[in-house]
């Protein structure tokens, strides 16, 4: 899992409340089992003219000009600034590879679904929920200029908005020692091994 410490990024805005997990990553790629190339099915079904029947068959698509994905000055955004109650739905962890696939690091949003909170966190990507006025500030400065950028303090928890503002945002504590030594919870409990064997050797029957 890549390791979260900082991030200072561009914000990418998609203020559309209850997106939930099928609008993120439509059901019918949920039978793949490799992480490669979900990005490009990433809310398949706004970003795209027609059906994308396959993964392999999404860049023959023609791209939808007016989606946010699609805009040139939003490219090479990892934060995305959603609505209320990102991640609703079914609890397909099809929707948080999809989205570091395309290169977010980070959601902001007021709330997420709890299962979508788990799943993401357990895939390096960090959900930032944030209080309603400090969310409308941020989609304020991301619509006025695509060049603002903001930056996550995963250690101090803290998302600091251009002129210098810090807003603090909750995360549960094993999930955050995960992201920043970069391991999955299999990962964090492999990291105690020696002391394991060191145990099971001084206990040898």
């Amino acid at each position: 899992m890549a390791q979260f410490t900082t991030l200072t990024s561009r914000v990418m805005p998609l203020p559309v409340d209850n997106i939930d997990t099928d609008q993120i990553i439509p059901a019918r790629f949920l039978k793949v089992t490799d992480k490669l190339g979900l990005g490009k099915v990433l809310f398949c079904d706004w970003r795209y003219e027609g059906t994308c029947p396959s993964v392999e068959l999404a860049g023959e698509a023609p791209p939808r000009d007016d989606f946010v994905i699609n805009k040139p000055e939003y490219q090479g955004a990892q934060i995305l600034l959603a609505g209320d109650n990102f991640g609703c739905g079914s609890s397909r962890e099809h929707a948080p590879w999809a989205l570091t696939a395309f290169g977010f690091r980070a959601i902001i949003s007021t709330s997420f679904a709890d299962i979508f909170r788990n799943n993401a966190l357990k895939n390096g990507l960090l959900p930032v929920q944030v209080d309603a006025q400090t969310h409308s500030d941020l989609l304020d400065l991301a619509e006025e200029s695509a060049l603002a950028e903001v930056s996550i303090d995963l250690e101090s928890q803290t998302v600091t908005l251009p002129g210098g503002r810090k807003v603090s945002f909750p995360i549960d504590s094993f999930a955050k020692t995960c992201l920043l030594k970069g391991v999955d919870e299999l990962g964090y409990l492999l990291d105690f091994a020696p002391q394991v064997a060191a145990y099971e050797e001084a206990h040898h029957v």
